[in-house]
Formats: structure tokens, C-alpha cells, sequence
């Protein structure tokens, strides 16, 4: 095995536009975020492999860490993006929104092989667990109706955010309270050895 730390930054975005579902055609939601994420954990090789060593020259891995990502979802209006977490679309205030920080568990397969005495490659594939439901702003089954912004800092702004239904209605439900969301990173990474061979440690 080995340990592994990265940092990861990506984009993520979705439109209702473009479903296929009418309900959520007509819910007319979308967000944009990009996640900044920094992530430490093991690689579990499925058999031997050393860089640089012709007997072991590749293997396939799987892939566990735990760590942390920064998500900040924003929403177009008016040819403008507007951050959604300190608008509360939900009817959230202070401390019931959402933290933009949050808690990931990637976990994934790969596969890594040598390239001469000194690089290695790796391709892997990873799902991030997650603990929240806001990565696009969306957690709660029902609409916030508008008195539950009366005490926010721009209560037009947040209303008019939270609701953009094609046809006004609240019936359908926004989101689904029973989930969490997830995503997905797929890359390639070079490794390169610096100083002498490896190092076997006897801890006798």
C-alpha cells in the first residue's frame, strides 16, 4: 500500500433546462460551484508493485481517504452570478444554512504502472460521499413561502431565487431531504522519484 494526499480543484454545474423530467423542466432550477478539495488516505494494491522495479512494474488499486472540500453554489440572474448559501433560498437563517466547507470520503479504483527507473503513472476513478444535500442549493422537499424571508438581509432577492417555477406553482417538490450528494473525479497523476531507491523499514 501507499499514502496518498491531493488537492483537487474542478467546476460542477447543472440546469433544469436540460432534463428530461417535466417536473424538473418546470422547476427551473441551475447552479454553478467549483469544489477546491484537499483529501489524504491509503492506496491498497491488489499485488506487488515497487516504482522503477521490473518485477513489479504495475497494478490495479483501490483507492480510501477522507478530507475536505470547499463549495460555494451561485445561481444566474439578470446576467449576473449570485451566491445562494448567504441568501438562505430555504428560508434558512443564521446558523441553519449551510457551512460552504464541508466533509468528503473518496473512495475508487486505479490503475498505476512505471515508466523507466524513476516515474509511474496513475488512472483512477473515485466517488465522493458526501454529508451535505447543498452542493447545487437544493436539500428541502417543500418551497419557503414568503414570509419566511421577511427577516433576511435582501428577502426580495432570496424569495425570488428560492422559487423560479415556470409556472409559479409550489406544488412540486424542490428537492429530495433523503439524499446527500455525491461526485465524481476521474485523472491521471505522474509520479516522480526523487533521491535514492526505496527504503525498507525494520521496525524489530
Amino acid at each position: 500500500m501507499a499514502y496518498r494526499f491531493n488537492y483537487t480543484f474542478g467546476n460542477l454545474a447543472a440546469y433544469d433546462a436540460d432534463s428530461k423530467i417535466p417536473q424538473n423542466v418546470n422547476r427551473n432550477l441551475h447552479f454553478k460551484t467549483t469544489i477546491h478539495e484537499v483529501v489524504g488516505g491509503l492506496e491498497f494494491y491488489f499485488k506487488s508493485y515497487q516504482l522503477g522495479n521490473e518485477r513489479y512494474p504495475e497494478t490495479f488499486y483501490f483507492l480510501a481517504q477522507i478530507g475536505m472540500f470547499y463549495m460555494n453554489p451561485k445561481a444566474e440572474l439578470n446576467g449576473n452570478w449570485v451566491e445562494l448559501q448567504p441568501l438562505g433560498t430555504e428560508g434558512q437563517l443564521g446558523k441553519k444554512r449551510y457551512n460552504n466547507y464541508q466533509l468528503c470520503v473518496p473512495l475508487g479504483m486505479g490503475y498505476k504502472f512505471s515508466i523507466g527507473k524513476i516515474m509511474a503513472v496513475n488512472l483512477d476513478v473515485s466517488i465522493r460521499k458526501t454529508f451535505t444535500d447543498y452542493i447545487d442549493d437544493v436539500g428541502s422537499n417543500t418551497y419557503a413561502s414568503e414570509v419566511d424571508f421577511i427577516n433576511h438581509d435582501e428577502p426580495e432577492l432570496s424569495y425570488s431565487l428560492s422559487n423560479r417555477t415556470i409556472d409559479g406553482s409550489r406544488t412540486e417538490r424542490r428537492g429530495n431531504e433523503a439524499t446527500k450528494d455525491w461526485y465524481v473525479y476521474a485523472g491521471a497523476c505522474l509520479t516522480i522519484k526523487l533521491g535514492n531507491g526505496n527504503v525498507c523499514w525494520n521496525f524489530k
